[in-house]
């Protein structure tokens, strides 16, 4: 499987194979998807992760086959989601790659877009040194989406491209035209379930969504929320909007569930690619330094006047946090 770049954009030689040993992969678990129950039982729990986390078989699958293919392709340090520490794959390579091999694996069951993250950067000679820096050392970053589409949306450092899984023709071919956030749309997306946990800061932020055109941000929203965070990236890059995975109460969750190496540092990279931001809610993903391999942090991500929005209410005093949406004076329009 290889990608085919429209003739004026290139792709950077030296990521080449390895771009095209992940799509190779991709379009490999596509069809396995894609047959859903007549296939294996892609959703049955296998396990759990260093974190935890359940693992379904299709995590495993899908781990098991990038590091495979990415022994081939100059890949030296392979960090995975699914696996405890960094595994060296060839001594001599230059990249190194992190990956959440199959995100969204709860909602394999349902036939709801579930994708692929990864990120590619230059390796260090310690696999834990090359990890464990700030995003700015990414050369590329991306994700899989397996939905009514198979897509890739990736990142050089110079815009976010498209690239559809052409099965005819046995190629991920690039779409015209490069992908650009909207600053304008009226979404959200968050898992309100969990609001009684949430700081007032946010409970603030999502209150005032919610009183729509009578509030302070005088005008309506509509709330989304997918589980699959490559299907809530996806729609927010396609048509703007924001997302919001805070920290929260419960025990573990104070800094999120979404992890700062597979997951957020390749958002973040992509949304700001695509005029757009991601922080923790006040600092910016790229900036921060994760301090271990499985290291977790809040993200915020989506139009910048939405995300700006999230870290003024940090420094509004108690008084407009505590206050009733209809009441946050500050903020009213």
């Amino acid at each position: 499987m290889f990608i085919e770049p429209k003739s004026d954009r290139a792709i950077p030689g030296d990521l080449q194979p390895a771009i095209n040993a992940l799509c190779n992969v991709a379009a490999d678990l596509s069809n396995r998807i894609a047959l859903g129950p007549l296939g294996a039982d892609l959703a049955q729990a296998v396990g759990a992760n260093t974190d935890g986390d359940q693992q379904k078989a299709l995590d495993l699958i899908a781990d098991d086959a990038f590091m495979a293919e990415m022994a081939k392709v100059g890949v030296r340090w392979y960090a995975s989601e699914e696996r405890d520490t960094v595994e060296q794959l060839d001594p001599v390579g230059a990249l190194a790659l992190a990956i959440d091999p199959l995100d969204g694996s709860s909602n394999i069951d349902v036939n709801v877009s579930i994708g692929t993250i990864f990120s590619l950067q230059p390796a260090l000679a310690d696999g834990n040194d090359t990890f464990l820096r700030n995003g700015h050392a990414l050369r590329a970053a991306g994700y899989f989406i397996y939905g009514p589409q198979t897509a890739l949306v990736v990142t050089f450092g110079e815009g976010v491209r498209l690239f559809v899984l052409d099965r005819s023709a046995g190629r991920f071919v690039e779409a015209p035209d490069l992908m650009v956030l909207s600053q304008d749309a009226g979404e959200f997306a968050i898992n309100a379930s969990n609001y009684r946990h949430w700081s007032k800061t946010v409970r603030a932020y999502i209150d005032d969504c919610l009183a729509g055109i009578d509030g302070p941000r005088g005008r309506n929203f509509n709330m989304r929320w997918v589980a699959s965070l490559v299907a809530e990236t996806h729609r927010i890059i396609s048509r703007g909007g924001i997302f919001l995975y805070p920290g929260d109460g419960r025990d573990g969750y104070a800094n999120g569930r979404l992890r700062q190496v597979y997951e957020c540092q390749p958002i973040a990279l992509l949304i700001e690619q695509a005029g757009g931001k991601a922080t923790d809610g006040v600092q910016r993903i790229l900036d921060k330094v994760p301090p271990h391999l499985h290291a977790r942090t809040p993200l915020v991500f989506g139009a910048s006047d939405h995300v700006d929005r999230v870290a003024t209410y940090h420094d509004l005093p108690d008084q407009e946090v505590s206050a009733l949406f209809g009441n946050r004076g500050l903020f009213r329009a």
